[in-house]
């Protein structure tokens, strides 16, 4: 009999490709089994989960935003119908299990699933637990993190610590730098800065790579740039000005293992998929919290890095006058470069994504 198996969650690309790097793992490991995943109606998971060939259904949940909006009068409605149609979504496809990791879908799914009895896992990947995952986890099964220290805010005994699913392919990037470079058309004789602002972009690490990219270019060095939202068609003036050669701009990259093999350094938010894959990757990284994130928590993913030597730290309002700087620094300190890769590299976790697997299987339901 397969496994029938829930996964929720979303909003960002680093909740989504955890998860779906999760449901491959599922997939090798019990190939027969049956995956169906439970995301946010209008959010990037209901377009990136069907890409990678699961079904998905989406709720009509949102968030709600800090300042008082007409958004945040809708909340309790949307709320209520999400707990509705989690609960015929768990009565309809009944679940053996069902996985959370983060975003808007997994508080109703993961509720109206244990409610009904279905065992269930949270996968936690910040170091630093949000509201709803610290109030699914009295009802969770199995509690996954990626960093020491949280029994602070999840029952000990619940914990497991595997790290963060990443995407398979960025395992040994290193093999594929000469594809990388004729992939994205740079040259051999130019190292490479990799600015990536998240699947939803990043405006302060956006503007101040525009502000200074001249400067790169005038050093010798070549920028792949991926903007996210809201920033492509600024980010393509700039590539006209200064030549398609030097500097390529895209909105949103899916050969990411290419993108980190053409990297010689990486300028990045500090979310938890993004830390996870440079470490994966050891690559030398320049990480910019988003000041703005639940309970800080990207400052205190990035810390984690810092506090091992194992990247260097730009806090979002510096970036203007010292982000730029920083990147040429590095990129001309092959020392300092090394030194990141090795202490980076020692905080790789290359089978958290079978891992978690396993963990979900054990909890399957007869």
């Amino acid at each position: 009999m397969s496994k029938r198996i829930i996964i929720s969650g979303g909003g960002t690309g680093g909740h989504i490709y955890p998860a779906i790097a999760i449901a491959n793992a599922i997939q090798k490991l019990e190939p027969d089994s049956e995956i169906l995943f439970v995301g946010a109606l209008g959010k990037m998971e209901m377009e990136k989960v069907p890409r990678a060939g699961y079904e998905i259904v989406g709720l009509p949940i949102v968030g709600i935003k800090r300042e008082i909006t007409l958004d945040n009068l809708a909340f309790p409605f949307k709320l209520a119908g999400s707990l509705l149609k989690a609960r015929t979504i768990v009565r309809d496809f009944k679940p053996n299990v069902a996985v959370g990791v983060g975003g808007f879908a997994s508080g109703p799914l993961l509720m109206m699933a244990s409610l009904s009895g279905v065992p269930t896992l949270i996968q936690e990947q910040n170091s630093y637990a949000g509201i709803t995952n610290k109030l699914l986890a009295k009802r969770a099964g199995k509690i996954c993190v990626a960093y020491p220290g949280m029994e602070a805010f999840f029952p000990k005994e619940k914990l497991v610590m595997l790290g963060n699913p990443v995407r398979s392919d960025i395992v040994d990037v290193s093999s594929k730098r000469s594809e990388a470079l004729a992939h994205f058309g740079f040259s051999d004789q130019r190292k490479t800065l990799f600015v990536m602002g998240g699947s939803l972009g990043a405006r302060s690490i956006n503007e101040s790579l525009n502000a200074g990219i001249d400067k790169l270019i005038a050093a010798g060095y070549q920028v792949l740039w991926q903007t996210g939202k809201g920033f492509i068609e600024k980010a393509q003036e700039t590539v006209a000005r200064i030549g398609a050669s030097k500097v390529k701009a895209f909105e949103f990259i899916y050969e990411m293992d290419l993108a980190y093999a053409v990297a010689d350094v990486v300028v990045s938010r500090a979310g938890a998929l993004s830390v996870s894959e440079l470490c994966l990757a050891a690559k030398p990284a320049i990480l910019v919290p988003y000041p703005a994130a639940a309970e800080d928590h990207q400052t205190k993913n990035a810390l984690s890095l810092i506090e091992q030597n194992a990247a260097v730290l730009i806090r979002d309002n510096k970036t203007q006058q010292d982000l730029v700087p920083a990147a040429i620094d590095l990129l001309s300190d092959i020392i300092k470069q090394e030194e990141l890769k090795m202490n980076i590299k020692k905080l790789a976790r290359p089978t958290a994504a079978n891992d978690i697997a396993r963990e979900v299987l054990k909890l399957v339901k007869s």
